[in-house]
């Protein structure tokens, strides 16, 4: 706008002195406009307004002024701004940019990351130095410092921690690291979400192989609890049978057995004509003889 206002103004000047030259009012008008739009250029080019939620950085002849916030701006015509959002910019660390990770044991794993950084107002002078516009921040900064943060943390885990015990962990960590790297530059990370661990094919294998012989393991533990279960409950009835069993030979005394003996002739006795071989005889058991069959 500038280069155009001087135009315009050389152009006043030339059809100025062109129409008092030939007394022609219309070139003086012409001049006239010329000017004034001139001067409308000029003020244009000296103002500069700075959107809501935005920042700018004026540099002028390579020096870089004060950061300057929302509202219209007078500059100097040879200054350009430069203008951050200061609304939160997602970082997805997914698909081709998935980060891929290793964990202590060495298995890979391809981890999903968003992460939600915002430019903070005061230290725009420092970032633009440092990257020079909001998608070098990006690139520059908040991109390979995430991933390198996200590979560190994994490695410090387990397979099995870093796709399923321990992901909330691991996230918080995460989190906490970026923005730890980040806040002093002028970066404001407001979110760290790990969306998603994903083992890769070689891993999963392993994975698939380990739940297998736990399975396994898990089966042959329970088929050896029931047969110990099996094996005491054979022993505890064989220790009960002995136990009557001993019982029962120690109580069955000669003279317990002649009183059976008797208590048996004297049932049979009673229903049939008998005799008998007296009970004990020669220590062997009685024998009851039926006299009604001959």
């Amino acid at each position: 706008m500038f280069v155009i206002a001087i135009l315009l103004v050389i152009a006043a000047v030339v059809l100025f002195f062109v129409g008092r030259a030939n007394d022609s009012t219309g070139l003086k008008f012409g001049a006239l406009g010329a000017v004034l739009a001139g001067v409308f250029s000029l003020i244009v080019s000296m103002t500069y307004v700075i959107s809501a939620y935005e920042v700018g950085v004026p540099v002028a002849f390579g020096k870089v002024g004060s950061p300057m916030t929302s509202g219209m701006h007078v500059k100097s015509p040879f200054t350009d701004v430069t203008t951050f959002s200061t609304r939160p910019v997602d970082l997805n660390l997914s698909d081709k940019d998935v980060v891929e990770v290793r964990s202590s044991q060495g298995g890979v794993m391809y981890a999903e990351v968003t992460v939600k950084w915002a430019v903070v107002p005061a230290k725009s002078v420092e970032l633009y130095k440092l990257a020079g516009s909001e998608d070098a921040i990006q690139q520059r900064l908040v991109y390979p410092d995430s991933r390198e943060i996200v590979r560190n943390v994994f490695a410090r885990y387990t397979s099995e921690q870093g796709y399923a015990s321990d992901r909330e962990k691991i996230n918080a960590e995460i989190g906490a690291l970026i923005k730890e790297r980040l806040v002093p530059r002028g970066i404001d990370v407001t979110t760290v979400n790990l969306r998603n661990v994903k083992p890769s094919d070689s891993l999963q294998g392993q994975i698939d192989r380990k739940i297998q012989q736990q399975q396994s393991t898990e089966r042959a533990l329970e088929a050896a609890r029931t047969a110990k279960a099996e094996s005491d409950r054979r022993r505890i009835e064989a220790e009960g049978i002995a136990r009557a069993n001993k019982i029962l030979n120690d109580s069955l005394t000669d003279k317990v057995l002649m009183n059976q003996c008797i208590d048996a002739f004297k049932e049979a006795a009673a229903k049939n004509p008998i005799y008998t071989v007296p009970c004990a005889n020669g220590g062997s058991a009685p024998v009851i003889v039926d006299g009604s069959k001959r």
